[in-house]
């Protein structure tokens, strides 16, 4: 998860979310934003010397400029949500219910059948976090057994 492809995708959905919540129309115009320093000041801050866009484009504005008005890789950003906490939050009256969850996964006898009854519960909309909770293991386990599942 921690290739290139994955942060590009990252730093683009972040700095262009000003744009899809039509808060302003242009990336450097929204003033709470690295892409507003990178774009309109002339001395880069001090946190951000060290940042990504930096390294690689230096202080060259038009290429910053290029880079964060690119179009976000659909599909990087697809398995960037169903991988992590990136996912918009739940509609409340459709959320899957904790107590089910935990009935389903206390039928699984040994480790190979919990991690099937994981990766099935996964399918049918529970979230990493809960089914993490339920079995009071870590999200990254969770996730790893969803990621070897998907892979079968």
């Amino acid at each position: 998860m921690t290739d290139e492809a994955h942060l590009y995708t990252l730093i683009l959905y972040i700095e262009q979310n000003p744009l899809k919540a039509n808060i302003v129309k242009n990336i450097e115009d929204y003033p709470y934003s690295s892409a507003h320093i990178f774009l309109n000041q002339n001395k880069t801050n001090e946190c951000l010397k060290k940042s990504w866009i930096i390294y690689h484009y230096k202080e060259d504005k038009e290429a910053i400029k290029v880079f964060l008005d690119s179009a976000v890789d659909t599909s990087q950003l697809k398995e960037l949500k169903r991988a992590s906490s990136l996912v918009e939050a739940p509609n409340i009256d459709n959320r899957p219910d904790e107590e089910t969850l935990r009935k389903i996964l206390s039928k699984a006898k040994d480790k190979k059948e919990r991690n099937t009854l994981i990766l099935k519960a996964y399918r049918e909309g529970y979230s990493q976090h809960m089914i993490a909770k339920v079995l009071n293991i870590s999200q990254p386990a969770v996730y790893d057994v969803i990621k070897r599942g998907s892979r079968q």
